[in-house]
């Protein structure tokens, strides 16, 4: 069915349900060729993926994916589409220490760099973070530090089978889309930053339709799959299943307006030091602030917060207590403890 899905998207046609189900699974169960999954990816970003084929491919990947169990607690994830192309450090990695010491469960999903310099596993691996762990591995780092991290290709067979197809094609694709979807741990919660404001919308129903309950669909003005502190941030709120959109503007909450050059990282080591200083305190400016952005975010969406600006006072105050950067070190620990 994938050389029809290819054929069809090729004509930019869009697929139905049930052709797109069939065309992942096909890729899922490792019966694709690596030049059907270049064709299939390429054919699907020039045409353009509707809510209704992103929906299915996510259902396909959530499906065969090794689940990680919560026992019902209600967790959150943060995370980017990637495919921005701006070079900017870790953002929503980041985040998740800070959202994790305010006592948020957190459950972030993620990998390698696809067409960025740095994914979330890379800079985290670097950080000295076990990433090679199994479900049962990751339940036990989430009850003992309220987080975890579950790396993408060890828990969704597709992405094994494509990894080394996006690599080589380096542009933005059906995956960038689709992996902020499937999360392995069910997450009921979400924070999903997209490259592109035609995203947004399509992003948000694609959510509804897979269980999120509450959430947010966010894109930079500038450019960000994250909210910015350069620019206005669009943003779709679900919330229990609804939803509205509008605008963000940094500066109403109380923090400044930069440019896009200071929140860019040179390479993986860079990106490191700039996490360590910001929990250290000794970065001050946009990296800080812009981070304190999007886990006020979090923090109103899990209903941590009754608004955005108490996110935001409650974010600089983990920040500066050094409970942000606690969570940091322990998390590191544990991920290297558990057998």
């Amino acid at each position: 069915m994938i050389k029809k899905a290819i054929i069809q998207a090729a004509k930019r046609e869009n697929l139905d349900f049930e052709l797109t189900k069939a065309a992942m699974e096909e890729i899922a169960d490792g019966k694709a060729t690596d030049a059907q999954i270049a064709a299939f990816l390429t054919a699907m970003r020039m045409k353009g993926e509707t809510a209704e084929e992103i929906t299915a491919a996510a259902s396909v990947m959530k499906e065969k994916c090794f689940k990680v169990s919560l026992h019902n607690i209600d967790a959150i994830d943060i995370v980017g589409t990637g495919g921005d192309c701006a070079d900017t450090f870790n953002i929503s990695t980041t985040s998740m220490f800070v959202v994790a010491s305010g006592g948020v469960a957190v459950a972030k999903h993620g990998s390698r760099s696809a067409s960025g310099k740095t994914g979330a596993a890379d800079v985290l691996e670097a950080l000295g973070v076990n990433i090679l762990t199994t479900p049962s591995q990751e339940r036990e780092i989430f009850d003992r530090t309220g987080l975890c991290f579950m790396y993408a290709q060890n828990h969704h067979p597709a992405m094994r089978y494509v990894a080394s197809v996006r690599r080589e094609i380096k542009i933005r694709t059906f995956f960038n889309i689709l992996g902020p979807l499937v999360n392995p741990a069910n997450a009921s919660m979400q924070i999903m930053g997209v490259f592109e404001p035609e995203l947004v919308d399509i992003m948000a129903y694609a959510m509804v339709h897979l269980g999120i309950k509450n959430g947010m669909v966010i894109h930079g003005l500038d450019g960000l799959d994250e909210a910015t502190v350069t620019d206005e941030t669009m943003v779709c709120e679900i919330r229990n299943g609804e939803m509205m959109s509008y605008k963000i503007n940094p500066s109403l909450l109380g923090l400044g307006t930069y440019s896009l050059d200071e929140l860019k990282s040179a390479d993986i080591e860079d990106n490191v030091q700039i996490m360590k200083d910001i929990f250290s305190g000794k970065e001050q400016g946009a990296k800080k602030e812009i981070v304190v952005l999007n886990s006020a975010l979090a923090f109103y969406t899990a209903k941590k917060v009754n608004s955005l600006l108490d996110g935001v006072a409650l974010a600089k105050e983990l920040i500066e207590s050094g409970a942000a950067e606690k969570k940091f070190y322990e998390f590191i620990k544990i991920t290297n403890e558990v057998r």
